[in-house]
């Protein structure tokens, strides 16, 4: 880690701590982190955007006072805006507007200006707006994706850090997401040079299988992504895996330096996030949390002795206004006020209210236990499930939408039973069986968007629909009506449960 006196902050990118993990790891195997939220600005994509401007300033490319823009899902924007401003750059970064909240107000408080593009255009989209706007007006675009300065930054600072730290030891695995691709190019050509015993693994998220598809990225001549790989689905770890391959990715494929490509539960990334703050004291985001699922699967399998290292892309602080932090209380909770009135000094003697559980502990995915129901033709399961009077709340969902999330929240805020298919889940995506029940909900509701939500054979609608009968009072009374128990007396603003990018503060 960079100590002393610095002509600038940017003197302080790169040399970010290795860190033994001592409560997650297996017994007998060295399991280790490389936590990349010691760069200045939280995350490792401040190593590439150092890299790529200085770069572009050594060939040319890049002019005194001339705007720098880039399509980023926020950290690496937010690193470009460190660079630019030291630098004295004017930035625009074009962002997708469901990515968090924090993120842009970050970048605008670093001096950046934030175009947002439409959720439903995913990262091509925000691509495509950044490449536009280059063009139109002479700006330079980073192209973070496919410039090979990102991956060359990675391979004089990042892989040379893990080379030095492990100069003598064992290293039998180096874990990490691919995001840009620039973190897995430069580290693993660097790591397959010198260290060839050493294998490379790349997780990715399990319902959004890019890279385990085998299906090839469709680009226009200059490169770019012409559209979204097939294969993407909405997915929690935001910058992690975007809806198309990186030319960098590609890169590292091709020339055969991945070893392994492992699927990682959204779920159970948010789970090691969590315990990567209570058990080990590290506070990182939802990608670090996924990449260690991934490490840890490896140190399952690994021989005794073996070494798994693993990259920790940002800080926590990036996803407060995530599923990360769900469930996390703002206000004393019963337990912490009964703490303070312990002792006389400073009570609060007004009633908290407790924060609801998290969905997932309401809100069981069905898709292991509709699995066998699913042997059926799609019509025939759907009939068979809204007409389950054991359970007449359904919801169709993708796994990690936020609109599909708001129901979530809703339902847990109230307590109301409910089943849900989330028909991008890994489980549904065999034989295109999430596929084939979208095609059967748009011929029985008339419309092709998720989710939707039948309650007692009766469709409600989408999200804006069921909080506005929520509003109404007609969902409560037909819950009523059919016996199901939930919490009549919950306060619920359901407008506040929407994604938070819809009505940022």
């Amino acid at each position: 880690m960079p100590t002393g006196l610095f002509d600038s902050i940017l003197a302080t990118v790169g040399n970010t701590p290795i860190v033994r993990l001592n409560a997650l790891a297996p017994p007998g195997v060295n399991v280790y982190a490389k936590v990349e939220a010691f760069n200045p600005m939280g995350s490792v994509k401040d190593r590439l955007a150092l890299g790529i401007i200085e770069d572009a300033e050594r060939r040319g490319a890049l002019r005194p006072g001339q705007t720098v823009i880039e399509a980023t899902s926020g950290n690496t924007g937010i690193g470009l805006a460190m660079v630019c401003a030291v630098k004295g750059y004017p930035l625009v970064v074009t962002m997708a507007e469901n990515f968090s909240v924090e993120r842009r107000r970050m970048m605008r408080f670093l001096g950046a200006r934030v175009v947002l593009t439409p959720a439903a255009q995913k990262g091509t989209g925000m691509l495509a707006k950044a490449v536009e706007l280059a063009q139109a007006h002479g700006w330079f675009l980073c192209r973070q994706f496919d410039n090979e300065a990102n991956a060359d930054m990675h391979s004089r600072t990042t892989a040379a850090e893990i080379l030095a730290a492990f100069a003598g030891q064992r290293l039998d695995y180096w874990v990490t997401g691919y995001g840009t691709g620039g973190t897995l190019k430069g580290v693993a050509r660097v790591l397959k040079a010198e260290r060839p015993q050493t294998q490379v693994v790349v997780c990715e998220p399990d319902n959004s299988p890019i890279l385990g598809s085998g299906i090839a990225q469709a680009r226009l001549p200059d490169g770019t992504p012409s559209d979204s790989h097939p294969a993407f689905r909405p997915h929690l770890m935001q910058g992690w895996s975007p809806d198309f391959i990186p030319r960098l990715t590609e890169d590292a494929l091709a020339m055969h330096w991945v070893d392994r490509v492992l699927p990682i539960n959204g779920n159970e990334a948010v789970r090691l996030a969590r315990e990567l703050a209570r058990r080990e004291g590290i506070f990182c985001g939802i990608s670090a949390g996924a990449t260690l699922a991934g490490a840890l699967q490896v140190a399952a399998d690994a021989p005794q002795g073996a070494s798994v290292l693993c990259m920790l892309p940002d800080t926590g602080e990036r996803y407060l206004s995530t599923p990360l932090f769900e469930g996390v209380a703002i206000d004393m909770t019963d337990e912490e006020l009964g703490i303070s009135r312990s002792t006389p000094a400073a009570r609060f003697d007004a009633p908290s209210t407790p924060p609801p559980p998290p969905p997932a502990a309401t809100a069981p995915t069905d898709a292991v236990a509709a699995a066998p129901a699913l042997a059926a033709d799609a019509e025939a399961f759907v009939a068979q499930l809204v007409a389950d009077p054991a359970q007449p709340v359904v919801l169709f969902a993708l796994e990690w939408c936020e609109f599909c999330w708001s129901l979530r929240k809703l339902f847990a805020a109230c307590a109301i039973p409910y089943r849900s298919v989330d028909l991008d889940s890994a489980e549904y995506q065999v034989g295109d069986r999430g596929g084939k029940i979208r095609a059967v909900l748009a011929a029985r509701t008339g419309s092709k968007t998720i989710p939707q939500l039948c309650v007692g054979g009766e469709w409600i609608g989408g999200t804006t629909e069921t909080m506005a009968s929520f509003k109404q009072g007609r969902l409560q009374q037909r819950l009523r009506e059919l016996g199901v128990v939930f919490d009549a007396d919950a306060v619920v603003d359901p407008d506040a449960l929407m994604p938070a990018w819809l009505h940022p503060r």
